[in-house]
């Protein structure tokens, strides 16, 4: 694949260089920066802007090589110039410059190279205003005085190159490769790379190349573990310059184990070896609270110098960082993990408690694959209970669930009192119940356990677990109860604490207990800063806390909801990181941010798509498919439903009213409303029957904004029972639609964007704005389809039955939804089918619509309707 490197991120540094180089003769830049950071690309740029502009221009490429040789730089182009030093200059001026005067562009790149010849001679350029002159120079390096007294003197600007920052570099990516990428692979790219172009350019191509960076169900996705391409490592190697023994010890035992206290290096090295290494700009020191810390001045330094130890030297030169850093006293909080992965690698025997140790502090950072590899290794070196449940459990959350049920039903005999006979059920039940997808299974476990453990607090956890079954089974009542229950125990561990406030809010939000939700999930919160068991189950949490607030139309903070939880995971790859941008595409689509929700949500999916069925991101695409449908992509939007109704969860049935209300979506982005609100009522019905009352609220929301006019006595009747402002709103919003009242709609329309819901309030605004042109007040309704379009325009791209009504043509609401399938693509036997009406009745409708609107075929009425 040839990828195509255009120049991204660079807009305000190329509009200040135009500008500089419009001033005309005797005027210019100096761009100044590091290597690769893309001076020469924007020098290039503006000199290909003057030459668009008619300019005379001239390219100069000094070298280190012909710096030994006057004018050596310009040699390529001054073939016919001879004499002394004052002859040279002037001849070499007119050869370059000809008899034009002020039209003629000069280009240097790497002028700290240049000979003090030809630095004269650019230096005489400027001054005489023969030619206007840019210049690259590299931050840090000498440059020859006729150079550097340009800009000191004001002749030039000096402009410093900055390397591009993350939002630039993943702009940069996209632009290359054509699509979305993974923000942990983009953000690990930008961390290896720094912001530096050119390093960036040859690993992207080599990673292509080698299929460590490929596109993966829409999204291009990084293994992150680089493979540096020959070019590459010959670009680091160049910058790093030759090593010197002591530095190269120095540099060896950074990239191995970075970052280090100075005491410590200097240890392993040599004070000399350590201060010549920052003198080359190779280390980095800098203050840590009361000490010096070193570390590799690049990232890909570390990357170069790994792949390039010999395997002995290597595991020799762990070891001894792991024995420094143990007789410092492991002072830094990582200091346990680090240690354990460099004994791991390394010439020493392993340590079962210092790998138990390191995997539980690798789960608390959300490191769940690191976790597993040091948990194995402390069950390999004879570790005994705690490192095999904390094996059995890291490979449930890496969604190898037959693996960790093999190692926790082998555990179950081993537990020898009732606190480790709790542990291994509640993580055994967990495992079998989301990862293995086997809930009778789960149930079963926590049956026995419960009957041989007499001791309430092991109860506790026990209690906890299953209530958070029924939370995901939609039961609500019954979660509630057995939070209750565990909560009775007593002050609860951490991990059971955690359980406890996932169940809880899982019963309280389709309950519509809103007012209680958040001060039910603090607690769980809380616990997963205290205990590695709890980190990763507090994304459990969230999400049914998002959930929860979503149907009582408390939006406003969900977004900062979900970020919290994102960031915990947002640098290490892998199911959690991923189920981190899922909550943050749930949150992007509550709040009706539908552009957002589409790229984070497809994100999740290509990173999940493949573990699915173990678990997690159960509800991703359910999600999606109302993202995408509420966006009008209705055949993306169909594709993905049929893979969510594939691939539903058994053990998330509170996620049935979600995909009925996924499937009403697909129906009104294909245009068939009327299917799509008998559709939202069962989902309602559904709701009720499991008596859900906040979702059967939603559910019926759905509906008015599809248009139902059948549904505000319910919905007031609810309103009484559903806290939150969603039921008000929506009895609101339901009352005036059916009473056609413009203004009531419209108030409605400013709740619902009060509120957060900003798709609802588009809609209650075309509603509103229909309303109105149909009791002859144009006025008003042109404020409301105002309204309406801007607040679609927030939606990033909404495209609703409400909101495609808003557009002037004279059609029957049948005969615009008939219309609409039509332009969609679908044959009458297909719209007939979604209607339940006849094939004729079809036909009928299409007939009198064309009619109408003056057209014949179906491809008009997509124009017409602004598809």
């Amino acid at each position: 694949m040839g990828l195509n490197w255009p120049l991204t991120g660079r807009a305000e540094e190329l509009r200040f260089v135009d500008a500089v180089v419009r001033r005309g003769a005797g005027h210019g830049v100096v761009l100044a920066g590091a290597a690769g950071v893309g001076k020469t690309r924007l020098a290039r740029e503006a000199v290909a802007a003057a030459r668009r502009r008619h300019a005379r221009t001239v390219w100069v490429a000094a070298t280190a090589s012909a710096r030994a040789v006057p004018l050596g730089a310009f040699a390529a182009v001054l073939t016919d110039v001879s004499g002394d030093a004052t002859q040279l200059l002037r001849q070499a001026a007119e050869a370059l410059t000809g008899t034009a005067r002020g039209d003629v562009v000069v280009a240097v790149d790497d002028a700290h190279l240049l000979d003090a010849l030809s630095a004269s001679l650019v230096h005489q350029f400027v001054l005489r205003r023969v030619a206007t002159v840019v210049l690259t120079v590299r931050s840090g390096e000498p440059v020859p005085d006729a150079v550097t007294a340009l800009w000191k003197d004001g002749h030039l600007d000096r402009l410093e190159v900055q390397p591009l920052s993350e939002a630039e570099t993943v702009a940069l990516l996209e632009a290359v490769l054509g699509g979305p990428v993974d923000s942990a692979g983009a953000a690990r790219l930008w961390t290896l790379c720094r912001g530096n172009a050119l390093y960036l350019r040859q690993l992207v191509d080599g990673e292509v190349a080698g299929g460590g960076l490929r596109l993966v169900r829409g999204v291009w996705r990084w293994s992150g573990r680089p493979a540096l391409s020959p070019g590459l490592a010959d670009l680091v190697n160049t910058r790093m310059g030759r090593l010197s023994g002591a530095v190269r010890d120095v540099v060896d035992v950074l990239a191995l184990g970075e970052p280090l206290g100075v005491p410590v290096l200097v240890a392993l090295t040599s004070a000399d070896g350590v201060e010549q290494a920052e003198a080359e700009g190779l280390v980095a020191v800098e203050p840590d609270g009361r000490r010096l810390e070193a570390r590799l001045a690049h990232p890909l330094y570390g990357e170069v110098r790994r792949e390039a130890l010999g395997v002995l030297r290597a595991r020799r030169l762990r070891g001894r960082i792991a024995r420094a850093l143990q007789d410092t006293g492991a002072r830094r909080a990582d200091d346990t993990m680090r240690r354990a992965v460099l004994v791991v690698d390394s010439d020493l025997d392993p340590d079962p408690r210092l790998h138990t140790l390191a995997a539980q502090r690798a789960i608390a950072l959300l490191d769940v694959p690191l976790a597993a590899r040091l948990a194995r290794a402390a069950v390999d070196a004879g570790g005994g209970f705690e490192a095999r449940v904390t094996l059995g459990s890291a490979l449930s959350w890496l969604t190898r669930g037959d693996e960790a049920e093999a190692m926790l039903s082998a555990l179950a005999p081993l537990a020898t009192d009732d606190g480790q006979r709790s542990v291994v059920a509640v993580s055994r039940a967990g495992n079998l119940f989301f990862s293995c997808r086997r809930p009778a299974e789960a149930g079963a476990v926590l049956d026995r356990a419960e009957s041989a453990i007499t001791r309430p607090g092991a109860l506790a956890p026990i209690r906890a677990i299953r209530g958070v079954f029924h939370a995901a089974a939609g039961r609500p009542r019954e979660a509630i109860e057995s939070a209750v229950a565990a909560r009775s125990a007593g002050a609860l561990p951490p991990h059971a604490s955690l359980l406890a406030a996932w169940a809880a809010v899982g019963g309280l939000g389709p309950l519509g207990r809103a007012g209680e939700l958040d001060r039910a999930a603090a607690p769980g919160y809380a616990a997963a800063e205290q205990s590695f068991d709890a980190v990763v189950p507090s994304f459990g949490l969230c999400a049914a806390h998002l959930l929860g607030l979503r149907l009582a139309g408390a939006l406003r903070g969900v977004e900062d909801l979900a970020r919290t939880r994102y960031r915990q995971g947002a640098e290490i790859p892998g199911p959690l990181q991923l189920l981190g941008v899922a909550l943050l595409g749930y949150a992007a689509l509550y709040r009706g941010r539908l552009g957002t929700a589409v790229r984070r949500l497809r994100e999740a999916e290509a990173g999940l798509g493949p573990v699915r069925r173990q678990g997690p991101g159960s509800g991703n695409l359910v999600a999606l498919t109302q993202a995408l449908a509420m966006s009008g992509e209705a055949g993306q939007a169909a594709v993905v439903l049929a893979a969510a109704e594939d691939e539903r969860h058994p053990a998330t049935a509170v996620l049935e009213p979600e995909l009925v209300l996924a499937r009403a979506w697909v129906r009104a982005a294909e245009g068939a409303v009327s299917a799509a609100i008998r559709l939202a009522r069962d989902a309602a019905g559904l709701a009720a029957g499991r008596g859900q009352p906040a979702f059967e609220v939603y559910a019926l929301h759905v509906a008015v904004c599809f248009g139902d006019r059948t549904a505000a006595g319910r919905l007031a009747e609810l309103a009484g029972q559903v806290e939150g402002p969603r039921a008000a709103a929506a009895a609101a919003q339901a009352a005036a639609l059916a009473g056609d009242d413009a203004d009531g709609l419209f108030a409605a329309s400013r709740a619902l964007e009060e509120m957060g819901d900003q798709l609802a309030a588009a809609d209650a605004a075309a509603q509103a704005a229909v309303a109105h042109a149909r009791s002859g007040h144009p006025v008003a309704a042109r404020a409301a389809v105002t309204r309406a379009h801007r607040l679609a325009e927030a939606c990033e791209g909404a495209r609703t039955p409400a909101l495609a009504a808003v557009r002037p043509l004279p059609l029957t609401g049948r005969e615009r939804e008939i219309v609409t399938m039509a332009a969609r693509g679908l044959s009458n036997r297909e719209i007939a089918d979604r209607l339940v009406v006849s094939v004729r009745t079809v036909e009928g409708h299409l007939y009198r619509a064309s009619a109408k609107l003056g057209v014949t075929e179906r491809a008009a009425f997509a124009e017409l309707l602004g598809f």
